[in-house]
């Protein structure tokens, strides 16, 4: 039985204000909002039965702000051991220790996300002094306890030069998994936007550092759904025939199998971009997510670009990049570099 994902984010509160922070990003004084228990335990509720309903198993990804500095946080934990429901935990390191980390081993934590946005100037200079450090140092924590550690990065066009040695400084500190997403613009400000063919050169040199590191303990996660176009260019993959023409097998997962649901009880379709749907504490989630608001993000033939590419059921880019660049996450992906004609 395939997953359902959950991005939960069930405080605001966190020891950082960065740059590209959807919640701080227009305001670094926004009031913090955070999720009651009882709410806690209502969403919860209300996320299983929708999963009944899905015929799909739970997977939740808590986090923040950083979850764990919520008041509530181990009793959350304590909810999802209980039903033995799978999760990961996405946040800082600054509230690492071994004794944390091997609780959140032995509440069945399976993964723990941490962010590097650039080598050392470049990262704390968009976090805070010192973050990286931190970060670094709790790889190997992280991964004593039982626990996989990934690392998360943002490319922008401020950190793009700096990607290939981030791989070489994640690899030799034993990380189990690399992956990177875009920079959405939140605001007019777009001066951290990549040229298509300086992306895809990104990609191609990557790749060979991929291969070249295939034997480490590092995975790298092909996380943005422009990879998909990258192998189809390079022969490595393949469109089979006699697929369904409305079956979505790869790409975007929004309006697919994923939500994200905010302290306020409020759910959007993606994080990475303003798309409310409804609120778990009002609404089933199950008729959210097959609802009218949320049927938007399955409007395929909408999509400017991606409708008349070969790729559209799998790949699709990143309606949320190209909503922050131009207003409408039909508009063609900044970073696509296929000629459509």
């Amino acid at each position: 039985m395939e997953y359902f994902a959950f991005q939960w984010h069930i405080t605001d509160d966190c020891d950082q204000r960065c740059e590209h922070c959807y919640i701080f990003a227009e305001d670094h004084n926004a009031m913090i909002k955070q999720m009651s228990l009882d709410g806690m335990r209502s969403v919860l509720k209300n996320c299983l039965k929708a999963c009944e309903e899905f015929g799909r198993l739970p997977y939740f990804y808590i986090t923040g702000g950083d979850p764990i500095l919520h008041a509530n946080f181990w009793d959350l934990l304590g909810m999802l051991k209980e039903r033995e429901i799978p999760f990961a935990i996405l946040g800082n390191p600054f509230h690492l220790d071994e004794a944390v980390c091997r609780r959140l081993a032995s509440y069945g934590c399976e993964k723990y996300q941490l962010s590097l946005d650039g080598l050392r100037e470049t990262h704390d200079s968009i976090r805070k002094p010192g973050s990286f450090d931190a970060t670094i140092a709790k790889i190997p924590i992280i991964r004593d306890a039982g626990m996989s550690c990934a690392i998360m990065t943002t490319v922008s066009a401020r950190n793009l030069a700096e990607i290939p040695g981030l791989v070489k400084v994640v690899v030799e500190n034993r990380a189990d998994i690399f992956a990177f997403s875009r920079y959405c613009p939140t605001s007019m400000e777009k001066g951290n936007s990549i040229r298509p063919q300086d992306y895809r050169g990104l990609l191609e040199r990557l790749w060979g550092l991929f291969d070249e590191y295939k034997d480490s303990e590092t995975t790298f996660n092909l996380k943005d759904h422009l990879w998909n176009l990258f192998l189809y260019e390079k022969g490595l993959l393949t469109i089979p025939e006699g697929l369904s023409e409305t079956t979505i097998y790869d790409g975007c997962n929004c309006g697919n199998c994923h939500l994200t649901i905010l302290p306020t009880g409020d759910v959007y379709a993606c994080r990475r971009m303003e798309s409310p749907v409804g609120n778990a504490f009002g609404e089933s989630i199950h008729e959210i997510f097959t609802g009218e608001a949320m049927d938007a993000f399955r409007q395929y033939d909408k999509f400017e670009k991606c409708s008349k590419c070969e790729l559209l059921r799998f790949c699709r880019g990143c309606p949320a990049v190209a909503r922050g660049m131009t207003g409408s996450m039909y508009s063609p992906d900044p970073q696509c570099w296929k000629d459509i004609g």
